[in-house]
């Protein structure tokens, strides 16, 4: 486990599968290169399993496992605290969990899902965002090549 934690949103991460040039894309090769440290909860894992097994996207069964395997290998499993706090959807609050209990950001397609006075100190921002800040901080210039929040 290396790199700036985050844990990310169910849409970015089936964004990142679905264009991998898009910002999603290049949060997720981050994470798939050591980069970011993905946090994560047994709910969390069950939702990126469901999400991405829906027949839509036409993910292979297996491509699936292996990107889920990675992510528990190679993140970090956390036992978040209840945040006791209200969501426009409140399947969104495992996500907020996790990175207030990991202190991560959350990478999010949604930012305004997560309502600043519901965050608890918790950074939320989409990808391209993420991103920009993502190399002031580092200086890695191959994260400002592509599109926007894809």
């Amino acid at each position: 486990m290396s790199g700036r934690r985050v844990v990310l949103d169910t849409n970015v991460v089936v964004s990142g599968l679905l264009n991998s040039f898009g910002a999603p894309g290049r949060v997720l090769d981050l994470a798939l290169a050591g980069e970011l440290t993905v946090a994560y909860d047994d709910r969390v894992l069950s939702e990126w399993r469901e999400v991405l097994q829906r027949e839509r996207f036409g993910f292979s069964p297996a491509d699936v496992e292996s990107l889920l395997a990675f992510f528990e290998e190679e993140g970090l499993r956390v036992a978040p605290s209840p945040l006791g706090v209200e969501l426009p959807d409140p399947d969104d609050l495992p996500f907020l969990e996790v990175a207030r209990e990991a202190g991560a950001t959350l990478v999010t397609g949604n930012p305004r899902h997560y309502p600043p006075e519901s965050r608890r100190g918790v950074e939320a921002m989409g990808p391209a965002a993420f991103l920009e800040g993502w190399t002031r901080e580092t200086g890695n210039r191959t994260t400002e090549e592509g599109g926007g929040d894809g």
